[in-house]
């Protein structure tokens, strides 16, 4: 079982460590930066640590020692816009994409065969790659030039942005990319192509005629089951779809009390019907529904699910769980997740019950178990 979790948050990166059965907060690092992500490699440890300044820009940081240590890496740093190149805005927004990084959104390692490999999703919708560990990265300009990208549009934030890069362990060329909102991207070639796979995504949101519109699909999150890899799940922003075919078609999961609307999901490693998601109210509202916080588990593929409370409040909880805020360890069994509201909880029998680790944490943005 995982012994340690990294929590990103509003106002610094937090280690989290087991003793027993009791997690505490061992040691903190970037306080009171804003921490949007952070990244753990399981093939040789390296971390990697998200920070907005506002300003002054994104930055990167990586450590090679489990956070013992930092030092500043290179960011994605988008190349010049060419003098002739125009832009059309988008025709939902009428905003034009910028050619800057306004948030790092995504940190994954590549292949277990791609020592240093690192892939990276922003906003404005740019994926970048990296194979120098981190020092430097480069833009995927196949995705970032593709014809239908400017249909993609912004959800919460002004523009769209890739926030879940998903690398399937069989073929390091092939990945499964998730855009907000602009649907999802597959690559079978390291992203020299790339198709748009949304077939069955339903996005009520878009004018009649259009809800089945591929490109304009707002996946909140994508995760690939390790051991199955042709299966995938997804929490859209309406509702929950799940894919068998390594995402070329997806099925809407409709009957899910007390909500489908959401922004994480975690897949099980082994077993692909398996998977939790914490659900809200949709909109203007993002509350968890009747102020009670409930995870919602299915075993059997969607076909039903369980609201899981033991140990959660079950009045006046206003917590909101963001995307990469719920993670699950290898074995299947802990799960993790943090809130806006900066509370932590820990399940270590899947969801059964619930510890609080922490209640007066900062907004939490993202957690992640040490893995491999």
């Amino acid at each position: 079982m995982s012994e340690c979790m990294f929590v990103a948050t509003r106002k610094g990166l937090f280690t989290i460590t087991r003793s027993g059965k009791r997690w505490s907060i061992a040691q903190t690092n970037f306080l009171a930066d804003n921490c949007s992500l952070v990244m753990h490699d399981p093939r040789d440890g390296t971390m990697l640590v998200a920070l907005g300044h506002g300003h002054f820009g994104c930055k990167l940081h990586r450590s090679r020692d489990g956070g013992a240590s930092w030092q500043e890496c290179g960011a994605p740093i988008y190349p010049e816009k060419p003098d002739d190149y125009e832009e059309k805005p988008n025709p939902m927004s009428d905003k034009v994409s910028p050619w800057n990084t306004e948030l790092i959104w995504e940190l994954q390692p590549g292949g277990p065969d791609e020592s240093g490999v690192y892939w990276c999703g922003t906003l404005p919708g740019g994926l970048f790659r990296s194979d120098d560990g981190g020092d430097s990265w480069e833009l995927n300009r196949t995705l970032w030039d593709d014809p239908r990208r400017p249909e993609w549009f912004g959800g919460g934030y002004d523009y769209p942005g890739i926030h879940s890069v998903c690398v399937d362990p069989r073929d390091s060329a092939h990945l499964l990319v998730g855009v907000s909102c602009g649907g999802v991207w597959r690559t079978t070639d390291s992203g020299a192509s790339w198709e748009c796979n949304g077939t069955g995504m339903r996005a009520e949101y878009l004018p009649e005629g259009q809800a089945y519109h591929p490109v304009t699909q707002d996946p909140h999150i994508l995760v690939r089951c390790h051991d199955a890899p042709d299966h995938l799940w997804v929490q859209h922003h309406n509702g929950i779809f799940r894919s068998i075919d390594n995402a070329k078609t997806w099925q809407e999961i409709t009957d899910v009390k007390p909500s489908t609307f959401g922004f994480a999901v975690a897949v099980h490693p082994a077993d692909p019907n398996t998977a939790w998601f914490v659900p809200a109210v949709k909109d203007e509202h993002r509350i968890p529904v009747d102020g009670k916080l409930v995870v919602t588990r299915t075993r059997d593929g969607g076909e039903t699910f369980e609201q899981l409370t033991n140990g959660l409040p079950q009045e006046h909880a206003y917590d909101l769980v963001f995307r990469h805020a719920l993670d699950i360890d290898e074995t299947g069994d802990t799960l993790a997740f943090g809130s806006t509201t900066g509370s932590l909880w820990v399940s270590p029998n899947q969801g059964d019950a619930w510890q609080c680790v922490s209640a007066h944490l900062p907004p939490i943005y993202c957690v992640r178990f040490v893995k491999g």
